[in-house]
């Protein structure tokens, strides 16, 4: 073999290894990067679940605690809230509607109205007679709050506990709100890549 041919082929072997090392060095980078995400949002579940789960367990140690029941919901609502974004970001990142899609679907509209049934609790905290029941006023249970957040979010209204101050107002009207967009946007992405699913 000529001296020329063995450069050449050695030059082609070198740039073939420093091609396949780019390529290993570029999929590392890529995976790094997503388990990096993944383990981002991991971290940003614990740090707002692991307090709030702690809270939990002291509001059934101390109850009719009113600073522990606060802090308590106001460390629920933004992790029930960061759970339903994660939820609505798998929906909106795949191309077809799978049995994932369905229940993610269904899970992410449950964990919203309890983050805003844990902003209700904080608001009757802060606005004592906030809400008042069919049975009059009062503090209202945790269950009938999130009954409150499940038929606003439903736009069902069964008027059994009705906000009656101005900043309990505002938040149900937030959650009526949060309610259109979920079924006109979550719903709506669902119908349209089952529909281009179906086309040919």
């Amino acid at each position: 073999m000529p001296a020329g041919a063995t450069v050449a082929a050695r030059m082609t072997e070198a740039l073939a290894a420093r091609h396949d090392r780019e390529d290993a060095l570029v999929r590392s980078l890529l995976t790094g990067i997503a388990v990096f995400r993944w383990l981002a949002w991991a971290w940003m579940a614990v740090l707002l679940g692991g307090p709030a789960m702690v809270f939990s367990l002291l509001e059934a140690m101390l109850p009719g605690q009113s600073w522990v029941a606060l802090t308590s919901a106001l460390l629920h609502a933004p992790f029930y809230f960061y759970i339903s974004y994660g939820m609505i970001r798998y929906l909106f990142h795949d191309d077809k509607v799978t049995r994932d899609e369905l229940f993610a679907t269904g899970a992410a509209f449950t964990v919203v109205a309890w983050g805003f049934a844990y902003l209700y609790v904080a608001v009757q905290i802060v606005w004592p007679g906030s809400f008042i029941g069919f049975d009059g006023e009062g503090a209202r249970s945790w269950f009938e709050l999130l009954f409150l957040s499940f038929t606003t979010l439903t736009s069902v209204g069964l008027s059994d506990v009705i906000p009656v101050l101005p900043h309990a107002r505002s938040l149900v009207m937030v959650e009526q709100v949060a309610g259109v967009f979920y079924v006109a946007l979550v719903v709506a992405r669902l119908v349209s890549l089952a529909v281009v699913r179906q086309r040919p």
